[in-house]
């Protein structure tokens, strides 16, 4: 296998799905909660649904560095789960609004110019 066909293999081509559920009860508390989601789309991550948002990485090495740069971020209240999957494994989900399936969201093209 070449080393390109190596970096575009769906087994190494990551998904980051970060999804949390944080208290919004008081202001101090919507201001942490507001910020949490600045920070995680900031980092290039987007909304799957409310409170989970996902992220594509490359390489499992970059996931790593987007999960512990959401690990460095995480508000001081709630709970904050961090999932990380192949492409292959995001491929198999099947999505629904109501009982009308979806298409899975548009892989980004990765451009690398090395």
């Amino acid at each position: 296998m070449s080393l390109s066909t190596e970096r575009l293999n769906a087994y190494r081509i990551m998904w980051t799905l970060v999804m949390y559920d944080l208290p919004t009860e008081t202001k101090k508390e919507r201001k942490a909660a507001q910020k949490f989601r600045k920070e995680l789309l900031d980092d290039g991550f987007s909304m799957f649904q409310f409170s989970m948002y996902v992220r594509h990485s490359a390489s499992a090495e970059n996931a790593t560095v987007h999960r512990n740069r959401v690990k460095t971020k995480l508000p001081a209240l709630g709970k904050v789960g961090i999932l990380q999957i192949t492409d292959m494994q995001f491929e198999k989900m099947e999505l629904f609004y109501g009982r009308k399936q979806q298409e899975l969201p548009i892989i980004p093209e990765q451009l690398e110019l090395f």
